[in-house]
């Protein structure tokens, strides 16, 4: 089975409601998944808390705050915080020892993902090099198969 053709099953923790996180989790629930979002910003709480169903404010890098959360039972987690590499890395590892059994988590360099690789990401992204890769085969005419870039 293709990448394009899973289909996600369980519910998913997105740990940052920046640009990316904030995507990553909108599009999910549009889709009918159940989401938790975690961002520590108040204000961007606030922003999204009318369009996520399940928003919370809180320090997604301390494993208290994630065990009382229940994080463990989430089948998914997005670590979509890129800037803040310890923060990043703190919330890898807290879900790693959670337990959670998929973790995709959001790198801004070589290094940051290896790093995450090796803290429990099972699955570490790059967006702007992939969104990069993707506009460069759209102005080639080689785009394969993914939805068009709007």
């Amino acid at each position: 089975m293709s990448a394009s053709s899973k289909k996600l099953t369980g519910s998913v923790l997105v740990a940052g409601l920046g640009r990316f996180g904030t995507a990553v989790a909108s599009t999910l629930v549009q889709d009918g998944v159940e989401v938790l979002a975690i961002e520590q910003d108040s204000r961007l709480v606030a922003i999204w808390a009318d369009q996520l169903i399940h928003v919370v404010q809180a320090d997604c890098s301390d494993e208290e705050v994630l065990r009382q959360l229940g994080v463990g039972q989430f089948d998914h987690a997005v670590v979509a915080i890129g800037s803040n590499v310890e923060s990043s890395l703190l919330t890898v590892l807290a879900l790693s020892e959670a337990g959670v059994p998929d973790i995709w988590a959001k790198a801004d360099t070589a290094k940051h993902g290896n790093i995450l690789s090796r803290v429990g990401a099972h699955h570490v992204i790059y967006p702007e090099k992939l969104m990069g890769q993707r506009v460069a085969r759209a102005l080639l005419g080689t785009t394969t198969g993914e939805a068009p870039i709007t």
